[in-house]
């Protein structure tokens, strides 16, 4: 292995072997920039051996400054490695409660090279509970090496793993079966083992893989063939590694793709696209079609800081200048005019749940795929995967690390393939929109049928004609605030002096709309969900027919209530938070609520055994201990009057 030390935070080289001489280094290092780079993951249960791998590899490439490796002997002792044994997993797990637990937590990744090929290799944890770093490391990886544990044989991390791998779109997979020394090197074992994976491999989908028995512990087939294991004859680790093939070709020789990331208009005078080429290749002169709108030009050139380009391949930066001012901006798609990718709305897809709170079916969450960001809708699944055993379990929601299919809808079009054509248009991640966290992970199969079939109908009366004919401003007063705290109260006397003052005006009351529209649905956290969404498309066709919209639902969760707002035109949403504390709520009790909650008598009760999620910023805040229903409705009334004068 080269003699060069690369540290993964862009160090410069530490030392070359004599071999090098100073005429030498110039030719040297352009073969280094020349050389391929492979990404690969080291995944498996945990305790199979993989931080120790890896460090095994930095060691034996030379990647270990002097003084780094004194303190790895240093600490190979704190922590009771015999003699001049060193514990190579500590050059990987540096985070602190990874060394106390002797477990990985996060992902590492670390580069090393050698003489053919550049590497990024990413340890990733195996856990259950941090399968969603694994997920992470697996995105970006050429290649998984799955690490078995000799003495413990395939296990459900095992398997986990492998299909996570095979789902996200890793082809190349090394079964390295680790720890052979702690089984006398016998071949039997390994044989073994190789036979149950390839069983469970075949059933998910692997056609193939390459076996190899290893030892990170002692180095046994990591860098060169070992004396220990003479039964087998195939290569070592770092030998597969060197030589697997990863051509990209199969991006280069498809129709041509560019998510647009940045609009680049430095002046008047220019004007380009700039984005990553996905797939295929462009070239000035080339036919273009901008989705989703569908429109066309040419392109005239690929500027790039270096000059202008010929042509630009998948896996380039490049901005492309376009003979028409047509209209395009971040997160549209650049595809060429006769092979475009589909646009749509409503999909079917594979979803791994990464977050500790369950999927919510019917909560909007932030989809994001490739340069676009849109606001999608989950339905609940069709199925869940059972790892062992493969089957297709029944489930209302998704749980951490649960793998399952659902429908999803998106408020905009989406320009797309299915994953298993291209992973930049196919693959996405779900987040949650208050929270910002990431809590899936996707991939899209195909768009659904009734999305293709379902047109939007232009019609000639427009909202703006149905509110000038009732002469108001359209207007959605949304009212929250829990159970007994004066929403239906304040509510129906703003309508009452609305209505006097000869304004049109709507309420719908959330026990009302429980009696019809939303009769079949209960009080889980699922279906709340979909009962504020349904409240809010109803309250959004009256408004398009220029009615002042009043609704009084507790609403309890915030995403729901944010949901209905992008729902509404800007500025005709107003949320009234009718802030009244649990105990004057629980003291009235009007409808008896309260005490059938505390009875166990009432399942998810806001502010009992459920919870609410209270405003942050509300247009209008009632605060019922110390205004009046009728002081509080005329402060509303007097508010809005003043808006539509």
């Amino acid at each position: 292995m080269d003699q060069i030390n690369v540290q993964s935070g862009g160090a410069e080289a530490a030392y070359v072997t004599d071999a090098l001489i100073a005429e030498d280094i110039d030719a040297y290092l352009d073969t280094h920039q020349r050389k391929t780079m492979l990404r690969f993951i080291t995944c498996g249960s945990v305790d199979d051996g993989k931080s120790t791998l890896i460090g095994r590899l930095l060691y034996d490439s030379k990647m270990i400054f002097e003084d780094q490796l004194a303190l790895l002997q240093a600490d190979s002792k704190k922590v009771g490695t015999q003699g001049a044994e060193i514990d190579f997993a500590l050059l990987v797990d540096g985070l602190a409660a990874e060394r106390e637990q002797g477990i990985t937590i996060d992902v590492a990744y670390r580069f090393f090279n050698t003489e053919k090929r550049k590497f990024i290799v990413a340890d990733c944890p195996g856990h259950e509970q941090y399968t969603r770093n694994m997920v992470t490391g697996a995105s970006t990886a050429d290649l998984a090496v799955i690490l078995i544990d000799a003495r413990k044989g395939v296990l459900v991390q095992t398997r986990r793993h492998s299909y996570l791998c095979h789902l996200i779109g890793i082809r190349n997979i090394v079964l390295a079966v680790n720890k052979m020394d702690l089984v006398g090197y016998d071949a039997a074992v390994f044989d073994a083992i190789v036979r149950d994976y390839a069983a469970f491999a075949r059933s998910i989908g692997i056609e193939d893989f390459t076996a190899i028995p290893i030892s990170g512990f002692k180095g046994d087939n990591i860098t060169a063939p070992s004396s220990n294991t003479p039964w087998y004859t195939g290569p070592s680790l770092v030998e597969h590694l060197e030589t697997v093939d990863i051509a990209a070709s199969a991006d280069a020789e498809r129709p041509f793709r560019m998510p647009v990331q940045w609009v680049n208009r430095p002046d008047l005078d220019f004007r380009g696209f700039s984005g990553l080429v996905a797939t295929g290749t462009v070239r000035p002169g080339d036919a273009i079609r901008v989705l989703p709108s569908g429109k066309t030009s040419t392109v005239t050139r690929i500027v790039t800081l270096d000059g202008d380009l010929d042509q630009a391949v998948a896996g380039q930066y490049a901005t492309l200048c376009l003979a028409d001012e047509v209209d395009c901006s971040r997160g549209d798609v650049i595809a060429t005019a006769d092979q475009p990718p589909q646009a749509a709305d409503q999909f079917e897809a594979t979803l791994v749940w990464l977050d500790d709170e369950p999927m919510l079916p019917g909560r909007a969450y932030w989809l994001k795929l490739a340069t676009k960001t849109v606001s999608a809708t989950i339905q609940p699944p069709k199925y869940v995967v059972d790892v062992n055993s493969l089957e297709h379990l029944a489930a209302k929601t998704l749980e951490l690390n649960a793998i399952g299919v659902a429908e999803l809808a998106t408020d905009k079009p989406l320009v797309f393939e299915p994953y298993a054509q291209g992973h930049m248009l196919g693959g996405f991640v779900l987040i949650d929109k208050i929270t910002n966290a990431t809590v899936a992970a996707g991939m899209l199969h195909f768009s659904l049928r009734r999305a293709q079939n379902v047109h939007w109908q232009s019609v000639d009366v427009s909202r703006e004609a149905h509110a000038a004919l009732k002469n108001q401003q359209p207007r959605l007063l949304w009212f929250t605030g829990l159970s007994g705290s004066g929403k239906s109260t304040i509510a129906n006397l703003v309508e009452k002096q609305l209505h006097a003052l000869g304004k049109h005006t709507f309420l719908l009351d959330g026990d009302n709309v429980r009696h019809g529209l939303n009769k079949d649905l209960g009080f889980t956290e699922a279906d709340r969900i979909e009962n504020i969404r349904r409240a809010g498309e109803v309250a959004k066709l009256m408004t398009d027919a220029g009615l002042i919209v009043l609704t009084a639902f507790i609403s309890p969760f915030r995403a729901e209530r944010e949901m209905v707002r992008n729902m509404a035109n800007a500025g005709e949403f107003l949320e009234i938070f009718v802030d009244t504390p649990l105990e004057e709520a629980e003291r009235r009790d009007v409808k008896g609520l309260y005490r059938k909650a505390r009875a166990g008598q009432l399942k998810n009760f806001t502010g009992i055994d459920s919870p609410y999620e209270a405003p942050e910023n509300p247009e209008i805040r009632i605060d019922t201990t110390v205004e009046s229903p009728e002081a509080a409705a005329q402060r509303i009334v007097s508010l809005l009057i003043g808006e539509q004068a």
